[in-house]
């Protein structure tokens, strides 16, 4: 009897070996994104203006306060982009020191921060692109001026825990939006 038991204890150590197991990777749901169409913003009280998303739409800032702060809401993809606007009255430097501290807010969760210069002359739009990579809260912002009036600041934060795996195909969707505008970008006034 006590040989059967090591017999079958036998037999059962052997068959859990012959396989390795591996853990699955963590799955999420698949989302499907429309194609990207775009049109000019019809706001005429702002004093700029660019080319948006046609999944998104425009809405008052939470900060009533100030005036021609606006947020660009994808109330499908659970993201808002918070823009804010300032006029420049020799305080160029303290808009820009302020909005760099902002972005390296982020540095003790970000893998890296890739700065990048736009320039386009011709309408007078100046800036800077900053991509924040790994579980960020915010994943891209700019800075946009005109240098001597203007001064244009956006950020894109979606409203769930910071998870740059579950939120990438959604993050590369509005990234390609806030390109756009940033090359749309033009001052009214």
């Amino acid at each position: 009897m006590k040989n059967k038991y090591i017999l079958f204890l036998l037999a059962f150590m052997l068959m859990a070996c012959q396989e390795n197991y591996s853990p699955k990777p963590y799955g999420y749901f698949r989302v499907d994104l429309p194609a990207h169409s775009y049109s000019k913003i019809t706001q005429q009280n702002l004093p700029y203006s660019f080319d948006i998303s046609s999944i998104a739409k425009i809405t008052q800032s939470s900060d009533f306060t100030q005036k021609n702060w606006i947020d660009i809401d994808y109330q499908t993809l659970n993201a808002k982009i918070h823009c804010s606007y300032f006029v420049v009255d020799n305080n160029l430097q303290e808009l820009l020191e302020d909005s760099y501290r902002y972005v390296y807010k982020h540095v003790t969760k970000a893998d890296g921060i890739i700065q990048q210069v736009y320039e386009n002359p011709d309408a007078r739009v100046y800036g800077i692109l900053y991509d924040l990579e790994g579980n960020t809260a915010s994943s891209l912002q700019f800075v946009l001026t005109d240098s001597i009036h203007h001064f244009f600041r956006a950020a894109l934060y979606f409203d769930n825990k910071p998870n740059a795996d579950s939120i990438a195909p959604m993050n590369e969707y509005i990234r390609d939006d806030m390109f756009r505008l940033v090359e749309s970008f033009e001052w009214k006034r």
